[in-house]
């Protein structure tokens, strides 16, 4: 992995990923089928684990694809690259700041970037779905489908709308522990 190659590719993501961590999903998921830094199955692990520890989700993918590519060195050009965009960006609407927010334009375009996030998101939780409900490349009905996290699916949910106020780490603890006694999915 070449790390002026990397560094591009996170900067692009952080460039146009806007609207947080699910946001970039779809620009990862390419990179899954553009270099082989990583597999569609490491993007749903690490989706999982960035989900449960403190961090936003494209910055822990960035740092654990360069890591695995080329170490730490590799981690913090990742990181840097998904991250600096941001930092340019916010330094130069905090300068303009009040024309910023008062000019109609702009105030047109959050509309339209909100309408674009949410179709971002929607992509990535369809994308998660696929990875974690579907065995692809199946030809048998049955075996289409992963029985064992449909049900941890359907439970949790079930329990998440019964138990409104219990803590959302209780439910990762319960998966994380659901898939140890059920073997993986």
């Amino acid at each position: 992995m070449e790390a002026w190659v990397l560094f591009i590719e996170f900067f692009k993501i952080g460039l146009f990923a806007v609207g947080g961590g699910l946001a970039t999903l779809p620009f990862l998921n390419q990179l899954v089928e553009k270099y082989p830094w990583y597999t569609a199955s490491d993007l749903a692990n690490v989706i999982a684990v960035s989900e449960s520890t403190p961090g936003p989700l494209g910055v822990n993918m960035a740092t654990y694809t360069g890591f695995t590519g080329l170490g730490i060195p590799g981690g913090v050009i990742a990181t840097t690259g998904i991250v600096l965009p941001s930092l340019i960006i916010i330094l130069i609407i905090a300068r303009i700041l009040d024309q910023f927010n008062k000019n109609p334009y702009v105030k047109a375009a959050f509309v339209g970037l909100r309408a674009s996030v949410v179709g971002l998101i929607a992509a990535a939780v369809l994308g998660i779905v696929q990875i974690s409900l579907f065995h692809t490349g199946q030809t048998e009905i049955l075996n289409m489908f992963n029985w064992k996290a449909i049900v941890v699916f359907l439970f949790l949910t079930i329990f998440r709308f019964r138990f409104e106020k219990v803590h959302p780490i209780v439910f990762i603890a319960i998966g994380a522990g659901l898939g140890i006694v059920l073997g993986g999915f």
